[in-house]
């Protein structure tokens, strides 16, 4: 019980300061697009997961993929990634380009509900990972996701009778409901 204890309060730390920095983030993006300070604070990013993924060494990696290519269903994602093993890509002109770890950094995501209240403004990555056949691969993710009756929809501040809002109104409850049953076809829901 012990152990428990102790690696709970760890994660529990870990935790805490992911969600300080990912509100410092989540305000200099309402700088950046011109919100209200605070607009992602409360209701849009109540939600917080911390998941860590161990992806294990495969011997054909062809075979298989770590995670197939998606979009995250959040706000913001906050991935640490493994220093010695790569493995995250992202789809650039159609072309995967692998994203190289940098010490003592994570990597910041764009969620499609961040795209929603955007207007497609900052749009979501696709990315995936990839296995390799030499090493195991592990990462943690702080998922920032809103509060399931939280309305998902473009910031009025950010659409007018020029930029007319390209995403429907839904609660983010329906939203990830039609995200896990659409899958990639998600888009085509999101749009007005």
């Amino acid at each position: 019980i012990f152990l428990l204890d102790y690696f709970s309060e760890i994660v529990g730390k870990y935790t805490q300061e992911l969600n300080k920095l990912g509100h410092e983030i989540l305000e200099m993006l309402c700088e950046g697009l011109g919100l209200k300070p605070g607009y992602f604070i409360g209701e849009l990013s109540e939600n917080p997961i911390v998941l860590a993924h161990h992806y294990p060494p495969c011997p054909d990696p062809s075979l298989t993929l770590g995670l197939a290519k998606h979009r995250d269903p959040t706000l913001i994602t906050l991935l640490l990634q493994d220093q010695e093993v790569h493995g995250l890509q992202v789809l650039k002109d159609d072309q995967w380009i692998p994203v190289e770890p940098i010490p003592n950094a994570f990597v910041v995501n764009i969620g499609l509900i961040l795209q929603i209240i955007t207007n497609g403004r900052l749009v979501g990555a696709e990315h995936r990972v990839v296995t390799n056949s030499r090493s195991a691969r592990t990462s943690v993710a702080y998922f920032i996701y809103p509060s399931f009756s939280r309305m998902i929809e473009p910031a009025q501040e950010l659409v007018d009778e020029i930029t007319p809002p390209i995403y429907k109104s839904m609660s983010f409850g329906e939203f990830r409901k039609n995200f896990y049953e659409k899958g990639p076809k998600i888009e085509q829901v999101l749009h007005s």
